[in-house]
């Protein structure tokens, strides 16, 4: 398509992107923005998510040329790195945004059944930092996770940082949320998996996990940890530590136990 400049950070056709930390904060409903190279080189290689609209500054264009003719056709819009900046109410080094649109969520049981027979399955329970939500979707990403299940209490993983974090992992991996009041580990049992809590408390060292053809690992926020009667109906592990030290980042601990979980 042809790039359509705009000149005018009023102009109505990009009001999407405008103020976009203020829009970060009060939601955008059923769309979300993508942000840098790299990501929206991910959307292109995922395909699940519809495309709305991209903005680039003009630099930007030739080089991404190969990208955005790979994308689903929509408006692209070029501006002028001063104008974008004005638009977004930052200076946007990267130059590079888009518009992408959510899809209906899928209901957990659905999603579960949907998955071979053999499943790598990652739980997110109380992950409310947007780093390390992207974290575990880059490391969800990187380790084949092939399906990731989000608590109520977790935030949201299509929010702009979380994405970048994940560098475009959270739009390649599918997830949806557990409804509130559903049993996550009922389900998951219901579904033939394994389930194994991790925890500096764990039970059973990391090492010693030999992986089920389905399992669910079950990741809770830093702290606060995995509610205990959760951790009470399940397989508790944990990756020793030298020392008196039992503390890792959520992401890094995850990245630790899907690597092994993973057999890479």
């Amino acid at each position: 398509m042809t790039p359509i400049h705009i000149d005018d950070i009023d102009d109505p056709r990009i009001e999407p992107y405008r103020a976009i930390r203020e829009r970060d904060v009060a939601g955008r409903d059923d769309a979300f923005i993508l942000e840098g190279e790299v990501v929206l080189r991910a959307f292109a290689k995922a395909g699940r998510y519809p495309l709305a609209s991209v903005l680039l500054a003009e630099k930007r264009v030739a080089k991404l040329a190969p990208i955005l003719a790979a994308l689903p056709p929509a408006p692209i819009y070029v501006a002028p790195q001063a104008v974008l900046d004005g638009i977004v109410g930052f200076h946007i080094h990267r130059g590079i945004l888009a518009l992408g649109r959510r899809k209906p969520t899928v209901p957990a049981e659905a999603l579960i059944e949907a998955l071979g027979a053999r499943a790598l399955v990652m739980v997110l329970m109380g992950i409310s930092n947007h780093d390390n939500m992207g974290g575990l979707f880059r490391n969800a990403a990187a380790f084949g996770v092939d399906a990731v299940l989000l608590d109520g209490a977790c935030c949201d993983p299509l929010y702009r940082k979380a994405i970048r974090v994940s560098v475009g992992g959270v739009l390649t991996v599918p997830f949806t949320r557990v409804d509130a009041g559903e049993d996550l580990v009922g389900l998951l049992a219901r579904g033939g998996f394994e389930i194994l809590a991790l925890s500096p408390a764990g039970a059973t060292p990391l090492r010693q996990v030999q992986r089920a053809e389905r399992t669910a690992v079950l990741l809770g926020a830093e702290g606060a940890g995995l509610p205990a009667e959760i951790m009470a109906r399940v397989r508790t592990i944990s990756i020793p530590m030298s020392g008196t030290f039992d503390s890792l980042n959520v992401a890094t601990a995850g990245g630790i136990a899907l690597h092994h979980l993973s057999g890479a």
